[in-house]
């Protein structure tokens, strides 16, 4: 039986994906779309044919399902296989959250093309998560909804370097104020822009902790970079110099 965690009304059924589904980081040049961030999947594989392949389907076509419907929310989360008639091993847990100001279609739009290039990028692993500016979806078959994580998934720090002592003021306002809010915030102090998101199923005080773990990444690992870009397991912050971004797009 498939659960969804936060979404109760009913959804049109979404054509099902063939999905003869390492930890490594997908190369961004290796995806076919401009806006794909990063791929993590677990070096562990299931055979096909299993109980745990056909929920992870079920899962997966569910998510991109309810992602589409017009009622959505930003965030979702599932689970398949976890009652007590499911053979041992086959449960499936998943989410999928989108930056909180994309419209509804355009979250949609998102999440399928994210559950579509898992398939590429992490066939047959037992975990895998996948992000793209504007959305993130996430699977595994241990449950890790709700559960703080702050382990490092993805960090990039531009080339182009400033030692102006107005950019690190500037910097360390934004960063300072992306961490005093939960869920999704923007923030800018001149020419120093930011945002910042939780998974939307982590506790405020988890939250907060997050950001703190991000925000510490963003300063002691790139240093002067006028844009770094920070995803740890259940949230991500970045901050750039204006012009850098057309506007905040990872989610």
């Amino acid at each position: 039986m498939l659960t969804s965690m936060s979404l109760k009304k009913p959804y049109r059924p979404f054509p099902s994906f063939l999905f003869c589904f390492f930890v490594f980081l997908y190369p961004i040049h290796q995806a076919k779309a401009a806006n794909f961030i990063y791929a993590s999947c677990s070096p562990s594989k299931f055979q096909p044919g299993t109980p745990f392949q056909t929920n992870l389907i079920s899962l997966l076509t569910s998510v991109a399902a309810v992602a589409s419907h017009s009622q959505a929310t930003a965030y979702n989360s599932f689970a398949t296989g976890t009652d007590s008639a499911s053979p041992p091993g086959a449960a499936v847990y998943g989410l999928y959250q989108c930056q909180n100001d994309l419209k509804a279609d355009e979250c949609s739009a998102c999440v399928q093309s994210a559950v579509g290039q898992l398939n590429l990028a992490c066939p047959d692993s037992y975990a895998a998560s996948l992000q793209r500016d504007g959305c993130f979806v996430r699977y595994s078959n241990e449950n890790f909804l709700g559960r703080a994580d702050t382990s490092l998934v993805y960090r990039k720090c531009s080339s182009s370097t400033s030692n102006e002592e107005e950019f690190f003021r500037r910097r360390d306002e934004v960063l300072a104020d992306l961490q005093t809010g939960a869920g999704f915030r923007v923030s800018s102090s001149g020419t120093v822009q930011g945002c910042a998101q939780c998974i939307g199923d982590l506790s405020s005080a988890d939250c907060t902790a997050c950001l703190a773990q991000a925000v510490e990444q963003l300063k002691n690992s790139c240093g002067s970079a006028t844009s770094t870009d920070v995803y740890l397991a259940q949230c991500y912050a970045k901050y750039w110099t204006s012009g850098y971004y057309s506007r905040c797009t990872a989610g």
